[in-house]
């Protein structure tokens, strides 16, 4: 990986975080302070709260992504110590998923007239799991790596003792 590449994708990483920070502190200062124009009302404070923690799981995958991309700089990343940052990935996905459903069943009851709008909406959150199935597979692709890596480095080692 190049070194534009990484600074490209650490910049971009820094400013979706400090975005996402920023609402979030935002959205409990409205909700924290009493300054809510709707008052507490139905379903926008819920809609809240599930905002907020979407981007928790958001701010998960980021820091996430981060070290990877600090392991791959370091040639680290076939390594076992990779597998809990993607793992930390696949469940911010997947939490990500069940939150979007979540807001799926608070919208649907305001869809009774145009039961579409529900099922795109269920529609996006099979999409999001299909992501982390995706980085499942990924994941199991580096699990292949690393334990190519470890029979590659115990043949070397054999090698070097027959020399």
């Amino acid at each position: 990986m190049g070194k534009l590449t990484v600074r490209a994708l650490r910049s971009v990483l820094v400013v979706v975080l400090t975005g996402t920070v920023f609402v979030q502190g935002s959205m409990v200062w409205v909700l924290a302070g009493g300054n809510d124009p709707e008052d507490g009302s139905l379903p926008l404070t819920p809609l809240r709260v599930i905002t907020i923690l979407g981007m928790v799981a958001a701010q998960v995958a980021l820091v996430s992504v981060w070290r990877l991309v600090s392991m791959v700089r370091r040639g680290t990343v076939f390594s076992h110590a990779a597998f809990r940052y993607v793992d930390a990935v696949i469940g911010a996905i997947v939490a990500a998923a069940l939150l979007w459903f979540v807001v799926t069943a608070i919208n649907a009851p305001g869809q009774r007239d145009d039961p579409g709008v529900t099922v795109i909406m269920g529609g996006v959150g099979l999409a999001i799991l299909g992501v982390a199935l995706i980085v499942l597979v990924l994941r199991m692709l580096l699990a292949q790596a690393v334990a190519r890596d470890v029979e590659a480095t115990q043949m070397q080692a054999e090698l070097d003792e027959v020399i």
